[in-house]
């Protein structure tokens, strides 16, 4: 876990819920809505489903695993996929 902070220090840990989450901006609407349906499609292939809120140029994924009830390996393997994606995709790269 502390590995995953240490190369992904704007995922965040929200004990509260518990989650991990991360917010990303955009330059409009469009780039964030192409960019949660790029994640929807890496969510499917993993079986295992975000909480996405969209919004004017931001977007913010909460993963947690609902069926443990805590943040697990899973959670943190779908984190990276999300963040390669966003990564690969110029059009994502207004950070």
């Amino acid at each position: 876990m502390k590995d995953f902070f240490t190369k992904y220090p704007d995922w965040k840990l929200n004990p509260d819920i518990p989650a991990i989450e991360k917010t990303y901006s955009f330059p409009d609407f469009q780039s964030a809505l192409n960019f949660v349906n790029t994640v929807g499609t890496i969510a499917e292939a993993a079986d295992h489903h975000p909480d996405i809120q969209l919004s004017w140029g931001k977007v913010t994924i909460q993963l947690s695993t609902h069926s443990k009830s805590k943040v697990t390996e899973k959670d943190f393997n779908l984190a990276e996929k999300i963040e390669q994606a966003f990564e690969k995709k110029a059009s994502y790269a207004n950070k």
